[in-house]
């Protein structure tokens, strides 16, 4: 260790200290149990590291790092030829591996809660392609958080359906069929969207997401109305249930919404 001369200069243990990271305090320590002594000294007397003493160290270090004991590590530093080094660090890297293995598997286990908690969806994902095939995916799910993820109505429905079974979207997906079939029949009876029938299917939609998911008023129900009939996703859902249902839902909602507005 030279000063960039050639000559060879010598540490302090505060300079030491802050190169490794370690506490002057530590030093002390490896001094007193005769790990690492600084094998010079100053006109003034203190003792300085050379070039050897910081070698020393820095060995000391990798094998801190590698939870060897300081016993340990002094018996691999002052054996010459170091026969036990090679069996230890063979030890210790099979115990490395072993702890990244499980680290990786802790990694998996913490993405599974993560995910559960930005879907709001306590299933599987195989359980969530039995219940709501294909239309329910991860990209969904990221989309919908990043729209409305700072909403009241996020945050209440992420709350409620944290809690929810598989029994309990069972019910949810049986009550939203239902809610469907009560649209298709009033469509295919010829009633208009104004209708007592189409607006009470519309109120049905309303208060199953209102108990569901999250707190819902008639007029704000317009906007996911408005929805079904702009986002092609919504559309298709609805359409390929009956071709024109996308529409009259819309519109059924919107009546429904003038309905409460005009009842005060």
């Amino acid at each position: 260790m030279t000063d960039g001369t050639g000559v060879l200069t010598v540490l302090t243990v505060g300079q030491v200290a802050e190169r490794f990271g370690v506490t002057v305090r530590t030093l002390h320590h490896y001094d007193a149990i005769g790990l690492l002594s600084p094998s010079a000294r100053s006109q003034a007397g203190y003792r300085l590291y050379t070039e050897e003493d910081v070698t020393r160290l820095q060995h000391v270090v990798v094998y801190r790092r590698l939870d060897f004991s300081l016993e340990e590590i002094a018996q691999l530093l002052d054996d010459g030829t170091r026969p036990a080094l090679l069996e230890h660090l063979r030890r210790q890297r099979s115990a490395v591996v072993s702890r990244l293995e499980e680290l990786a598997e802790l990694v998996t286990a913490i993405d599974r809660a993560l995910e559960k908690e930005m879907t709001g969806v306590n299933l599987t994902k195989e359980e969530q392609r039995e219940l709501f095939g294909d239309g329910f995916s991860d990209e969904y799910a990221a989309e919908a958080k990043d729209r409305w993820g700072d909403t009241d109505a996020w945050r209440q429905s992420q709350q409620r359906t944290s809690r929810y079974t598989k029994a309990d979207w069972e019910e949810i997906k049986a009550e939203a069929e239902e809610v469907n079939a009560a649209f298709v029949a009033a469509l295919e009876a010829g009633e208009p969207a104004t209708s007592e029938a189409a607006m009470d299917a519309a109120e049905r939609a309303r208060l199953h997401i209102h108990e569901r998911f999250y707190s819902l008023s008639a007029d704000f129900h317009r906007n996911l109305g408005d929805m079904y009939v702009s986002d092609p996703r919504f559309t298709k859902t609805y359409e390929d249930i009956r071709p024109g249902l996308a529409q009259y839902v819309r519109d059924a909602i919107h009546a429904n919404a003038d309905r409460h507005a005009a009842r005060g």
